[in-house]
């Protein structure tokens, strides 16, 4: 009896440790400005080729060792950089704020785990861009990347229509992007732009398929209401919005934004460049961030050039070499006659 309780225990305790590994393995996860597809997926390993038995031990060992490189690429890939469309319709980001206050009505500790209405966005790609000269290649893929969506669009504009609230495993909550003739164009232009930054040498996209929504809120945001006992988020709480029409959204722009950096004054995230798409009128104040901006890359390009001139051996050969002789002209003009090899001791 004894030795029967001390392994229901022991099965009790493994239990309970693999529910708080998940646990924080979906937060560490969810906790990224993007959440795609089932929340399942967001922990699950991807397949990796069967291995069949009658092979010869030379070729399972060269499978395995593939294997093992191809998971641990995989545990390398963190994405720090993301495409994204901004939501700008004030419809749009009003009728969230209404959802969001009305969840915080019955949960005042919900509060915490609401996106703030100036980071609302649909993201288009995630990618990993490990330094400046990786930030710079992004921008240029960016650039390349204008003239494939204008090809897809064909001259009309994109919009996105939303209605109606659903989940990611009831941890992430986010507005639905209606059904019509936008999805394919949409997802015609997520997948170009895959294939474009991945051509330059970039690691991005994920082996899931591509879902867009528009997150407004994820528990991961506020870890200790686990703690407290809000592990998941309660369909009541959003079903008078259940088929809510949102609005649309005319996709105007899309950005190469930061999800470490931090965050603009008006709470949208970082942003290295961007594309402009249709015809939507520019402001006075578009076209004075679009020149900060290019003047700003401008100033980092040659900053960039600088650096690489200055590590050069020739140059800083250079340099010392005029700086010595520069020393060597104020001492002779300082001395009646100054002798050279003296100078050189």
């Amino acid at each position: 009896m004894e030795s029967s309780e001390c392994e229901n225990v022991s099965k009790e305790k493994e239990a309970f440790e693999e529910e708080e590994f998940e646990a924080s393995a979906m937060d560490s996860l969810i906790d990224m400005p993007f959440a795609t597809v089932d929340i399942q997926d967001e922990c699950a390993i991807t397949d990796v080729p069967h291995i069949n038995l009658e092979r010869s031990k030379e070729n399972e060992w060269i499978s395995k060792d593939q294997i093992k490189k191809k998971k641990k690429k995989q545990k390398d890939y963190q994405p720090n950089y993301f495409l994204s469309i901004p939501i700008t319709n004030k419809e749009i980001t009003r009728g969230i704020k209404i959802l969001q206050n009305a969840i915080i009505q019955q949960d005042k500790q919900l509060a915490k785990a609401m996106i703030s209405d100036g980071s609302f966005h649909i993201t288009l790609l995630v990618m990993q861009l490990l330094n400046e000269e990786e930030v710079n290649i992004g921008i240029g893929a960016l650039l390349e990347l204008k003239p494939f969506i204008e090809e897809i669009l064909q001259g009309k504009q994109l919009i996105l229509p939303f209605q109606g609230i659903d989940t990611f495993g009831n941890q992430v909550g986010f507005v639905k992007l209606a059904e019509g003739d936008h999805i394919n164009p949409l997802l015609e232009i997520a997948e170009t732009a895959k294939r474009t930054f991945q051509e330059k040498g970039i690691l991005a996209g994920e082996n899931r398929g591509f879902k867009p929504h528009l997150t407004f809120m994820k528990l991961s945001k506020a870890p200790w209401l686990r703690k407290k006992g809000v592990k998941k988020i309660d369909p009541e709480f959003y079903e008078k919005f259940i088929s809510h029409r949102f609005g649309e959204e005319m996709v105007h722009r899309i950005d190469l934004c930061s999800m470490l950096k931090k965050k603009q004054s008006n709470g949208y995230y970082h942003c290295e460049s961007s594309i402009v798409i249709g015809k939507k009128p520019i402001g006075f104040r578009d076209l004075i961030n679009e020149a900060l901006r290019r003047e700003r890359m401008g100033l980092k390009s040659k900053v960039k050039q600088i650096k690489e001139l200055l590590l050069k051996p020739e140059t800083q050969a250079r340099i010392r070499r005029e700086l010595f002789e520069g020393r060597s002209v104020n001492n002779s003009n300082q001395g009646n006659q100054v002798d050279f090899g003296a100078t050189l001791t």
